[in-house]
C-alpha cells in the first residue's frame, strides 16, 4: 500500500469513528436529557455540566468527522480543539469529584474513552503527511 493510500484509508477510518461516535453521543445524551422519565432516572448521579457538554459536543464530533471525510483542514483543527475541550471538562469533573460532589463511576469511563478517542484522532491528524492531504 502506498503512503498516500494508507493516509487516505486512515482519514476515512478517523472520519468514520468521529461520525459514529458523534451520533452515538447525541443519541445517548439526548436520551439522558430529554428521554422518558425512566431513561432520565437511569442517569443516576450524572454531573449536569458534564452531561450537557457531552451531548452538545456530539454535534461537533459529527462536524469534525464530516470535515475529515471532506479533507478539510478545519476538521483536524476541530479534532484537536475537541481533544483539549474534553480533557478540560474531564479535569473540571475531577475537581467536582475531589470536592465531594456526587457522580457516577461510568462517567469516569465515558470521559476516559472520549479523551482517548479524540486525542488519538488529533494525534493521527497532526502528522504532517495526513494534514497535507486535508484541503
Amino acid at each position: 500500500m502506498t503512503p498516500e493510500k494508507s493516509a487516505s484509508t486512515g482519514l476515512w477510518i478517523a472520519a468514520g469513528i468521529a461520525l459514529v461516535f458523534g451520533v452515538l453521543t447525541i443519541f445517548s445524551g439526548g436520551q439522558a436529557l430529554f428521554g422518558s422519565p425512566v431513561a432520565q432516572a437511569a442517569v443516576g448521579n450524572a454531573v449536569p455540566f458534564v452531561l450537557w457538554f457531552n451531548f452538545l459536543s456530539g454535534f461537533f464530533y459529527v462536524l469534525a468527522g464530516g470535515g475529515i471525510a471532506l479533507r478539510k483542514a478545519w476538521g483536524g483543527t476541530l479534532a484537536m480543539a475537541l481533544a483539549f475541550a474534553i480533557v478540560a471538562v474531564f479535569a473540571l469533573f475531577g475537581w467536582h469529584v475531589f470536592r465531594g460532589g456526587t457522580y457516577e463511576m461510568r462517567t469516569v469511563g465515558a470521559m476516559t474513552l472520549r479523551a482517548a478517542v479524540w486525542i488519538s484522532i488529533a494525534v493521527f491528524l497532526s502528522n504532517s503527511a495526513k494534514l497535507s492531504s486535508l484541503r
